[in-house]
């Protein structure tokens, strides 16, 4: 990987931050940080129908989901970064090989390259749950 390659996927990573960091604050601005009676709109505290109360415990926990998800890809991020910062970006965890600049523009933050990643998800499928 050239330099100009490595500012590219640098840039890259800094934009997906910067855009999960905007929506994890739109989650918890939006959902997280309201109680349940002003999440609903319900002025009275009181829920009228029981279907009301499961539909906003469903979207409150769609929304704690997608959090996570984001945090776990933020993190992913930043790893990447820092690995940047290390010297260690773009070699494969489990084989040391190189991931390949094609993999890295669709993943920037992949931490295996393709052949050790489809064996994890092998492995993942055979494990009973």
């Amino acid at each position: 990987m050239n330099k100009k390659e490595k500012q590219q996927l640098k840039e890259l990573l800094e934009a997906q931050r910067r855009k999960i960091a905007g929506d994890l604050d739109h989650i918890e601005k939006d959902t997280l940080n309201q109680s349940q009676r002003d999440a609903s709109g319900d002025l009275s505290g009181y829920s009228f129908h029981m279907a009301d109360v499961a539909t906003d415990n469903y979207d409150r926990e769609f929304s704690l989901d997608i959090a996570s998800n984001e945090q776990k890809v933020l993190n992913e991020i930043e790893a990447a970064l820092q690995k940047m910062e290390d010297g260690t970006y773009g070699k494969c965890e489990i084989c040391d090989d190189k991931i390949k600049i094609e993999r890295l523009k669709a993943v920037p933050y992949a931490r295996l390259c393709v052949k050790c990643k489809q064996e994890e998800e092998r492995k993942a499928k055979r494990k009973p749950s």
